[in-house]
């Protein structure tokens, strides 16, 4: 289970999780525990190493995150609970060197099939699409425009949840209504260019450019919520502002760099996932980290 402190998958005596990409998640009836491990995919394939520390960066971020949009945004709410394991409850607190820094307990809500994307860079299939049609999804973008230049304003192109494995299938504004009804549609996107919004002034202050993140929410009752991990290197671009050029791929924060990795040996973008070298492991451990402290201006425990 554990390895040179890499927790591929979590072991609670008596429990089965469900497993996703990256989160081993434990149905409490009316909560939720979900626990960040170590995996780490690209294209959605899950890859057969991990990233050692990696799902407490990731949940640290997070808790971060949560933390400052109490002030910084209103009318958000959110599914946490408690990140304190002694919280938990049995039989998680006998598991806690594998628990610690790395879950929560939220409030199980309904979730919206959708997953809320919002751009202000033109990057990665974005920058693909506007290549080829001088558009992303939908949205009609001016000529002449370089790859990672900022967009005059953010744009919001949300997506279907795909299943593990599967690609998510990027959808169009009338599409996601159909889906989730308008007046949902309608609060999670101005929400997430919100978020979106103050989170890029406020990295903007510790030396990162956030590019483009996404979202997700859910209902508590009849009130939605913002749920699962938010503006990580897992769901969003970073990059140091101090390195950043027009025209380039871009330094970055976020996994980008087993992207890049991946594309150099010409993988296949299907399962299974390749063993990942040493050098690129560690590399993007230390990407994660320096993400962490960069924008928490604190220490990684």
């Amino acid at each position: 289970m554990a390895e040179n402190q890499t927790i591929m998958q979590t072991d609670i005596a008596g429990l089965s999780p469900r497993r996703g990409k990256v989160r081993d998640i434990y149905d409490l009836r009316d909560k939720l525990l979900i626990v960040a491990t170590d995996r780490i995919s690209a294209f959605d394939v899950i890859m057969a190493n991990g990233i050692p520390d990696k799902g407490k960066v990731l949940t640290q971020i997070t808790l971060f995150w949560l933390d400052w949009l109490k002030t910084a945004v209103k009318d958000v709410k959110n599914h946490l609970i408690s990140s304190e394991v002694s919280d938990f409850g049995p039989p998680f607190a006998d598991f806690a060197p594998q628990l610690e820094k790395r879950s929560m307990l939220v409030k199980k809500t309904r979730v919206l099939p959708v997953e809320c994307v919002v751009r202000g860079y033109l990057a990665g299939s974005g920058w693909k699409e506007y290549q080829e049609k001088g558009t992303i999804i939908g949205h009609k973008l001016p000529p002449g425009l370089k790859q990672c230049q900022k967009l005059s304003q953010p744009i919001f192109t949300p997506a279907t949840k795909a299943e593990l494995g599967e690609h998510d299938e990027n959808i169009s504004v009338a599409q996601m209504k159909d889906i989730i009804g308008s007046d949902a549609a309608r609060f999670v996107s101005e929400k997430s260019i919100e978020i979106y919004v103050r989170a890029s002034e406020y990295a903007a202050s510790r030396g990162i450019i956030l590019a483009d993140t996404k979202f997700e929410w859910g209902y508590d009752s009849d009130e939605i919520i913002l749920i699962d991990e938010i503006l990580t290197p897992d769901s969003s671009r970073f990059w140091p502002a101090d390195k950043y050029q027009v025209g380039r791929d871009q330094d970055s924060y976020d996994k980008q760099f087993v992207r890049n990795y991946l594309e150099s040996i010409n993988f296949n973008k299907r399962p299974p996932g390749v063993t990942l070298p040493d050098d690129v492991v560690q590399k993007t451990r230390q990407i994660y980290i320096e993400a962490y402290e960069r924008l928490s201006n604190r220490k990684f425990p």
